[in-house]
């Protein structure tokens, strides 16, 4: 199949699947005898496997780990663990760090009340004292303590 094809079966752009051969994550293909490339089923299994990988939020260094260990099937699969037991671990800390964002956001907007005018709002006022390194309602330490 031509990349386009390959392409559109597997629901990623060209530019993409030029980028993971580039990568040396995606085989290079055979060439046709115009100099077009042929791409195979294998391809298509291959960007599939790299895809899904990388709707798992892993980085190109982890799909670059996962398929060479595809190639020793002979191994435990203790790296793989390791590696799926870092991701869980780093969305745990993505997950407080939204929290943390998400209470000093509520701080911020507990400040500004209805019926205020711009001039007037403690949103704003807060912002710019923080751009100016002063102490603002979402930061300040006696009001963020225990996030």
């Amino acid at each position: 199949m031509k990349i386009g094809e390959l392409a559109r079966r597997s629901g990623c752009k060209v530019e993409t699947v030029l980028f993971y051969e580039r990568e040396g994550l995606l085989e290079k293909p055979e060439r046709d005898d115009n100099s077009y490339r042929s791409y195979s089923n294998v391809h298509l299994v291959q960007l599939n496997f790299i895809r899904h990988c990388r709707l798992l939020d892993m980085g190109l260094p982890d799909v670059r780990t996962l398929l060479s260990l595809q190639t020793q099937p002979e191994l435990a699969c203790d790296e793989i663990n390791h590696l799926i037991d870092s991701k869980i671990e780093h969305v745990h800390q993505q997950i407080e760090a939204l929290h943390r964002l998400e209470q000093q956001l509520q701080l911020l907007r507990d400040t500004c009340h209805s019926g205020t005018s711009v001039g007037e709002c403690k949103i704003l006022r807060n912002l710019e004292q923080a751009a100016v390194d002063e102490s603002c309602s979402c930061h300040s330490p006696n009001r963020t303590n225990g996030m």
